[in-house]
């Protein structure tokens, strides 16, 4: 009853000393974790929530100019925090904004075990909530009334933003992501090119990437000087893509050698080996990010794959042709919609089946005859008042391609691109994680002519946000840590750059 009484009157559910006043990253992080839990406010009513975080955020900023004792702040975000975790649940978008309660002490396999016991418990007790499909159809028809009232072009809310403006300040763009040079450059995969790298889920200063030499290394980045922390060998042939598990304890590694492997990141270990039975080279995976228990593999032979990491076997079901070989795949948040890429140019749409496992094909577009789908990333684009799911996409057209998805099948609506110079290197993109405080939104982009390139999608014109140069090759893979203080791009020569963000 109390978490009730404290989210249905998020100032007076406390009493008065324990307002959140004083400094403005105080009432920021309040707002903030308010803003992950509006999804579940009122589902059948949504207006409200969108009048609920705008009356929060006008609140709390009159509060900000009080002067209460910093310690009471700090219990009042403590205890707001835990509330809401208690009535809705641990919460975790697929973003750097997963609630701190999403982690476990548990290890993923450990984790991967009680679903496989009773899958259909999964949503009682997982790590994730979902969204059903009759909310997925209702939050596009509301994207829809939306778009409507927006200038074109537009992507996030341009009238009704201020709460997420207010947490960004008034810093533009360029200013967010002005960068004061290169923090470090690892080069343990010189003269070997360096396909895929990630910071690990909420952390800043762990980061990893897979090499065409054949290994995977782990690096961290904090205390300085940063270092190579472990270098994972097995494989037999170039890795060509691998994931983290949602608590970092596992990474799943792709190659052309067709086996993946399941590595310990603690100490390197390889934990598991799954040989593909087609004997075929194996060219990108991705965890379900509600059941990281299952993993989906594509391979050189045009199939895709779900795969038990825990027994080593595929899921029943759980497996689809393409027209090509695989070479990309994203889900989206909830986990429900898997979009894949092949060589030929087509991206496929797949309905994933939460209790089963089971892969059923939904959409394909024809992004370009041809032209490889290198790289597609999936966001919600949750900003405090509207949630926009989009995908991003490179796919060797000298173009990077933003695509908004218009219904719960995963049908894609071209909405934008961006100039770049890409015509046959496996280039990938990111989106900023920070975007949905940001006036504007960010992308960044690897490029063949050696440079890492930041777009804003809401302008019209002059969309580059900034240009990074320092690469001696073709740009492979970008990624940003969860603050974005940190920016790493790893390039065809084997060079991994980390680029240390200005401080304001």
């Amino acid at each position: 009853m109390a978490s009730k009484i404290a989210d249905i009157c998020p100032v007076r559910g406390f009493p008065s000393t324990l307002t959140v006043c004083g400094m403005a990253a105080v009432w920021q992080q309040v707002l903030a974790v308010d803003a992950r839990y509006n999804a579940y406010r009122t589902p059948t009513f949504p207006q409200f929530r969108t009048q609920y975080i705008r009356r929060r955020s006008q609140l709390l900023r009159e509060n900000a100019k009080c002067g209460f004792e910093s310690g009471l702040r700090r219990h009042y975000l403590r205890l707001r925090s835990q509330l809401l975790a208690l009535r809705y649940g641990p919460l975790s978008e697929q973003s750097s904004f997963r609630a701190s309660s999403v982690r476990s002490s548990r290890t993923t396999l450990d984790r991967m075990e009680d679903f496989e016991e009773d899958p259909r418990a999964q949503g009682a007790r997982g790590h994730r909530r979902s969204v059903s499909r009759g909310s997925y159809q209702l939050q596009a028809q509301m994207n829809r009334a939306v778009y409507d009232e927006r200038t074109p072009g537009a992507l996030v809310p341009t009238s009704v933003a201020e709460a997420s403006r207010a947490m960004a300040g008034d810093t533009t763009l360029s200013e967010n992501y002005a960068f004061a040079g290169m923090h470090h450059i690892f080069d343990q995969h010189v003269d070997s090119a360096v396909p895929r790298l990630q910071f690990a889920n909420d952390d800043k200063h762990l980061l990893a990437c897979c090499s065409l030499d054949g290994t995977l290394s782990i690096m961290i980045l904090s205390p300085s000087p940063p270092s190579v922390k472990v270098v994972l060998k097995g494989h037999a042939g170039p890795v060509t893509d691998f994931a983290w598990s949602l608590s970092n304890d596992v990474i799943v590694s792709t190659s052309k050698d067709g086996t993946l492997r399941i590595w310990n990141t603690a100490d390197g270990r390889c934990i598991r080996e799954v040989r593909d039975p087609e004997a075929s080279e194996l060219l990108c995976c991705t965890f379900q990010p509600m059941n990281n228990n299952l993993t989906v593999v594509g391979n050189s032979k045009h199939l895709l794959q779900v795969v038990n990491i825990s027994t080593g076997k595929k899921v029943k079901g759980g497996s689809s042709k393409l027209t090509g070989r695989v070479l990309s795949m994203s889900f989206d948040a909830p986990g429900r919609i898997l979009w894949a890429g092949d060589d030929r140019g087509s991206v496929f749409s797949f309905l994933f089946d939460m209790a089963t496992g089971k892969l059923t094909k939904a959409k394909r577009l024809v992004v370009s005859e041809g032209s490889p789908i290198c790289s597609i990333s999936a966001r919600s684009w949750i900003s405090r008042e509207a949630r926009d799911p989009s995908l991003l996409i490179n796919a060797c057209v000298n173009k990077l391609l933003l695509y908004r998805v218009v219904d719960n099948e995963g049908t894609l609506q071209l909405k934008r691109s961006f100039p770049i110079k890409h015509g046959s290197q496996p280039l990938h993109s990111i989106f900023c994680p920070l975007m949905s405080f940001r006036q504007g939104a960010c992308v960044v982009t690897g490029s063949e002519d050696a440079c890492v390139y930041f777009f804003d999608v809401e302008r019209n014109t002059k969309a580059i946000v900034n240009k990074l140069q320092g690469h001696g090759g073709p740009v492979l893979d970008v990624s940003f840590n969860c603050d974005e203080s940190l920016l790493a791009s790893a390039d065809s020569t084997g060079m991994v750059i980390i680029w240390r963000r200005e401080q304001k």
